[in-house]
């Protein structure tokens, strides 16, 4: 698994948890419904720290929070 495929089960696990849509999320955290379905259909290469921030925010919970996972925790070390 990678960092981008991580974020985007994490994206749709906190949208299942809040029972939204991604559309409902993009809304709820000012970003377009495009940018959030490239995120979600692996479009975007390389999300950005500024657009997980924003998800953050709309979601009330912090970056430390939306990275503290089992599966961010077990992603392999890039560098090697």
């Amino acid at each position: 698994m990678d960092v981008k495929q991580a974020i985007k089960n994490r994206i749709y696990d906190l949208c299942r948890e809040r029972d939204i849509t991604p559309n409902g999320l993009s809304y709820m955290c000012g970003i377009s419904q495009s940018t959030i379905k490239s995120i979600l259909n692996n479009e975007t290469l390389n999300p950005t720290v500024r657009t997980i921030k924003k998800i953050c925010d709309g979601l009330d919970i912090t970056l430390a929070e939306f990275f503290d996972t089992d599966e961010f925790n077990h992603l392999e070390q890039e560098i090697k």
